[in-house]
């Protein structure tokens, strides 16, 4: 062999160490790291046992999925035709002002795992605008996952049946 040959074959495999960590297993992140982040809601779809469907928040549903890297997160979805309260005092609506907001608007907090084996998400809820949440563990399974869409499935709401969820990676602030 040549000294050319042996300086380009030296050039080439050095190249291609410093290459592969960027396109090879380096690059790959954990489920958890590709949760973290803002996520806003693209659809919010519930199937009955029956097969029909409901969308409890519209069909362009408002919200927000936030999941920090300490185990944190923030959920909340509404409607986007809520009724604004006539009287403008959160603690004094109509009774259908009431109705309808809590029927069309949840939140809740607290902190999550991400089972990586099974592509799920554990939620544990400290507060809810639904108390009956409080406390409890839901299960998410996710059933897609991109830099730039998350779609979960809950296969097991307290109103039954199966509920889909898309959302998109929220854009960053021009400010950040």
């Amino acid at each position: 062999m040549t000294w050319r040959s042996i300086l380009g074959l030296s050039a080439i495999a050095t190249l291609g160490l410093v290459l592969l960590p960027n396109n090879a297993a380096g690059q790959q992140k954990s489920l958890k790291d590709q949760l973290v982040g803002t996520w806003t809601a693209v659809s919010w779809d519930q199937t009955s046992k029956d097969g029909s469907k409901f969308q409890r928040f519209g069909a362009n549903p408002k919200g927000v999925n936030v999941f920090d890297a300490n185990g944190r997160f923030v959920v909340m979805f509404a409607r986007a035709d809520l009724p604004k309260i006539a009287s403008n005092n959160p603690s004094n609506p109509t009774p259908e002002e009431a109705k309808a907001i809590a029927g069309g608007a949840i939140s809740y907090f607290g902190t999550y795992s991400v089972d990586e084996a099974n592509k799920t998400i554990t939620l544990r809820i400290e507060a809810s605008s639904y108390p009956n949440l409080i406390g409890a563990d839901q299960k998410r399974l996710i059933t897609s996952l991109t830099a730039d869409e998350l779609k979960y499935s809950n296969p097991a709401p307290t109103t039954g049946g199966t509920i889909d969820v898309g959302l998109r990676r929220a854009e960053r602030s021009m400010s950040q």
